[in-house]
């Protein structure tokens, strides 16, 4: 099952011009937050609401070279990937424009 990661288009473009993406939790959290399908619409309204230029990620477990665990980080019983270290571009199989 493919998992998913919201980003601005300006940090997505930094990503594909460094060749990795970092996101700012992997630094200060240890590692990146992603949802899967159906945690989207949660997400975006949690954590994005009023951002504008948003791209989602659509991301294939199977190529990441970083490990991936699937975790309660907000004790809610709900559990969500994340992705302990950089996320190599080549594990993004398809980017598209949030609504």
């Amino acid at each position: 099952m493919n998992i998913y990661h919201i980003v601005t288009a300006g940090t997505w473009r930094e990503a594909l011009e460094y060749g990795t993406y970092n996101a700012d939790t992997l630094k200060n959290e240890g590692f990146i937050h992603c949802c899967t399908l159906t945690q989207i619409a949660g997400v975006k309204e949690m954590w994005f609401k009023g951002i504008s230029d948003l791209l989602q990620l659509e991301i294939d477990p199977q190529l990441l070279s970083s490990d991936l665990k699937y975790e309660d980080s907000h004790q809610t019983g709900e559990l969500f990937p994340h992705i302990y270290g950089p996320l190599n571009l080549d594990a993004v199989i398809k980017v598209t424009v949030c609504e």
